[in-house]
Parts: C-alpha cells; structure tokens; sequence
C-alpha cells in the first residue's frame, strides 16, 4: 500500500471509528494522541521512539504512520538510519523486511 493511499484510508476509516465506536475507543484514541504530545521528551524523540517500537513489533501500518510523523517533525537521514540500527540490535534479523520497508516508506514520505 502506498503511503498516500494508507494516509486517506487512514482517515477515512478512524472518523467512522471515532462516529460510531463508544466512550472507551475514543478515550484510547484520545490517550494515543495525547502520548505522543510534547512533554519531558520532545514529540519528535517520541515519535521516534514510536517508529523503533513499530519495527520490533513488525507492524507496517504503524511503521508508515510514525515514519510520517518523524518526517512531519524534522527527523534526519542520519537520526533515522541510526534509529534502524536500534531497532535492528532490539528486534534481530527479523525485523530486515520491516526495515527494508521503512526505508521505502522514509523516502517516499519525504517526497510527500
């Protein structure tokens, strides 16, 4: 799925969740967002924290949302490639399609 397309139905999908899911889907909503606000740790580092945590968890729609994110905040060719090795050292091999895949994703978000 490309990004673009991901970003829409994204969207799309989380208004209707939001329309139609009760008090408890919204308040995780809610906490999901809240989270990654600016606090103690910059958004950005938390956002970068994030995408580490999507990768060893392999789950490539949160690794294209926090890549958006970490582009949208300014992250660095160098800042993500070494956040790579971490989440590489973490996750182990099986985490190389995933990153393989970040990596697509990084480029095609900085074109966005």
């Amino acid at each position: 799925m490309e990004l673009k397309e991901f970003w829409e139905e994204r969207e799309k999908l989380n208004e209707k969740i939001l329309k139609e899911g009760n008090l408890y889907t919204k308040r995780f909503f809610a906490l999901d967002n809240d989270v990654y606000k600016d606090g103690a740790i910059p958004r950005k580092y938390k956002e970068m924290m994030g995408l580490v945590a999507s990768i060893v968890l392999r789950c490539d729609n949160c690794i294209m949302y926090h890549i958006v994110k970490c582009v949208e905040m300014g992250i660095t060719k160098e800042e993500f490639y070494e956040l790579l090795n971490i989440a590489m050292v973490v996750g182990g091999s099986i985490t190389i399609p995933h990153i393989r895949k970040a990596v697509k994703y990084f480029e095609e978000a900085r074109q966005l």
